[in-house]
């Protein structure tokens, strides 16, 4: 039952990320996103990995590679916007 739950949860907090990271990759805005949080957002998701590779978890490996793989894409976009649009200033 265990097992089930956490498969339960990275799936739901996994799918919670494609529709920002679409909307991203479709219109290239990402204006109203913070840096901060992202940037923290992913510290987590490392750090959730690192203790999932610890304790062997399934579950927490695999949601927090693929959640990774769309928060990073977020913030390589914002990072990206943030820092060129200063730059044109």
């Amino acid at each position: 039952m265990e097992v089930l739950l956490g498969y339960l949860a990275a799936i739901s907090t996994t799918i919670a990320f494609i529709p920002q990271a679409v909307k991203v990759y479709k219109t290239k805005h990402t204006k109203d996103i913070s840096l901060g949080m992202f940037s923290l957002l992913n510290v987590g998701f490392i750090l959730w990995l690192t203790y999932g590779f610890m304790i062997k978890s399934y579950p927490i490996i695999i949601a927090n590679s693929v959640t990774m793989i769309f928060a990073i894409y977020i913030l390589i976009i914002k990072i990206k916007q943030d820092v060129f649009s200063l730059k044109k200033n």
